[in-house]
């Protein structure tokens, strides 16, 4: 097994709440009184805005304000990002990972421009990673195999060099295609089992073996 240099994470469903999901969408679906089409006009425009081809507002004016509203875009818009917060036991994993020094961590996740720079400055997310390789800056999707080819690419780093942690079995499926060793998370204590397993060491694991 080759020793690990670099760490990928996923954010939503890891680290945080996912950003604009299902659930937050039917949220908002009841709140403002939303048609029943709006789901199929987020599929439609779902991709292009994850991969930074329209803009969130872009996106707005054609899922929710293709019709007069009662309310405001600025509102929708507080009520997206409001829908994220924090996983205070996987974001310590990460600390302890970040503080060790020993490996490059770098977010790989999906998201929209404007709400992975809100994530980021909220959560202050750049206490963790190095780099964020984000669909909406790399202009490709998770799972598409494309997106670990890219991000392999501007890490120059050996695939078995790299490990990947993601909620979705759909995703994780991809990275091992392309040669990563990959976690499916469910919970902060069976990812530390994990980075046991492939010799990962956090600041916490460091310390247990001083002593």
């Amino acid at each position: 097994m080759a020793e690990v240099e670099v760490l990928l994470f996923d954010i939503g469903g890891v680290l945080l709440t996912n950003g604009w999901d299902y659930a937050a969408r039917a949220r908002a679906v009841e709140q403002f009184a939303l048609e029943p089409e709006f789901h199929e006009l987020h599929d439609a425009l779902a991709v292009d805005l994850d991969c930074g081809r329209i803009t969130l507002d872009a996106y707005l004016e054609q899922v929710v304000f293709n019709q007069p509203r009662s309310f405001s875009r600025d509102e929708f818009r507080a009520f997206m990002f409001a829908r994220s917060s924090p996983h205070p036991d996987a974001i310590a994993v990460v600390d302890e990972l970040a503080r060790s020094r020993r490996y490059l961590i770098a977010a790989l996740n999906n998201e929209s421009v404007e709400l992975n720079q809100y994530r980021i400055d909220r959560f202050e997310l750049r206490r963790y990673f190095r780099i964020f390789l984000t669909s909406c800056y790399l202009g490709v999707a998770k799972p598409d195999d494309a997106m670990f080819e890219a991000a392999l690419h501007v890490l120059q780093c050996p695939p078995a060099a790299c490990a990947f942690v993601d909620d979705r079995v759909v995703n994780v499926l991809a990275a091992r295609r392309a040669g990563i060793p990959s976690l499916h998370y469910r919970e902060p204590s069976q990812l530390r089992a994990w980075l046991t397993e492939h010799g990962i060491q956090t600041t916490k694991s460091m310390s247990c073996e001083q002593e």
